[in-house]
């Protein structure tokens, strides 16, 4: 069934196919990624609380993690209960507003966690090169901007490809062969030209990514600079052990996240299957990774969390 009306007609759903060329092992394939997101939703949950019910939490690294906890949880909640449903269920389907409000969370929110890692190396480079500062400069009232900032940012640039999207005929092919709705994958069943889209979408990926990669790239140079100048052994391995746990992030994140935005256009060659694979790792790793690196590296939410368990008051 289609609807139509203003000139534009689209589907009335699209068909998510989950894997194509491992059909026979979707039931299994799902128990790993349903781990991965009880893991996700519960170490995100764990860290939001912690931050919010101990006080001496409320600095500006903790609270950028707050919003990293809660941007993945958004993320990986978009779309891991869709995916368990294709995989176990075979409920492929998937109504046309739901598919755009889909791709509107994953773009808006990728978005979203790239400016939060950029915004963590922007605190990790103040609190290492000017500590005496570090307060003074990222303020409470700071970090609130920065973060209101980084989610306008997410929402206005993202909001055209639903906008645009919504105001193109769509071909009879109806079936997108991934696990869920994703910018360029839709685009390919639009029966019209797209070159506009396409060149909106690498406009908006090289001005939030690129910009965001060239900031985090500068305050790290800039913090091997200041470790490397530190005259204590201890010091320089201190500030190190300080940044291993968001290089990590950051590493975790944009490295399937670049893989899936360059195999999308031009790489063709990529098999089918590792393409879907790195998409799904790039929305689901990440999420899941972020809580138990922070809960692992970072002492306080570690003694914290430790404290919770055993009933022991901080």
């Amino acid at each position: 069934m289609w609807a139509s009306g203003n000139n534009f007609s689209h589907p009335a759903s699209f068909i998510l196919l989950g894997i194509p060329g491992l059909e026979t092992a979707h039931f299994w394939i799902a128990f790993p990624f349903c781990v991965m997101y009880v893991v996700a939703i519960t170490g995100n949950i764990t860290i939001l609380h912690v931050i919010r019910t101990d006080h001496t939490l409320h600095q500006p690294m903790y609270l950028f993690l707050a919003m990293l906890a809660l941007t993945d949880l958004v993320l990986s909640s978009s779309t891991q209960p869709k995916m368990l449903a294709i995989l176990w269920f075979h409920a492929r389907e998937i109504e046309y507003h739901a598919c755009l409000t889909q791709v509107f969370f994953i773009h808006a929110f990728s978005s979203v966690e790239s400016g939060v890692l950029m915004a963590m190396a922007l605190d990790r480079y103040v609190a290492i090169c000017f500590p005496l500062r570090h307060s003074s400069i990222l303020t409470t009232s700071v970090v609130i901007k920065l973060g209101a900032a980084v989610m306008m940012r997410g929402l206005l640039w993202v909001s055209p490809f639903c906008f645009m999207i919504s105001r193109m005929p769509f071909c009879p092919n109806k079936v997108i062969p991934q696990c869920y709705c994703e910018h360029m994958a839709v685009l390919k069943l639009v029966c019209a030209d797209t070159r506009v889209n396409r060149a909106y979408g690498l406009f908006v990926a090289f001005s939030v990514v690129g910009f965001d990669i060239i900031v985090i790239g500068i305050s790290y140079v800039m913090i091997l600079r200041a470790v490397l100048q530190l005259p204590s052994g201890e010091a320089r391995l201190k500030a190190f052990g300080t940044c291993a746990s968001h290089m990590c992030v950051i590493l975790a994140f944009y490295i399937p996240a670049l893989f899936t935005f360059l195999t999308h256009r031009f790489g063709h060659q990529v098999p089918q299957v590792v393409h879907i694979m790195f998409a799904n790792v790039y929305l689901l790793v990440p999420p899941m990774l972020n809580p138990i690196i922070y809960g692992v590296r970072t002492k306080q939410i570690r003694d914290r969390v430790i404290q919770g368990c055993s009933g022991k008051e901080p």
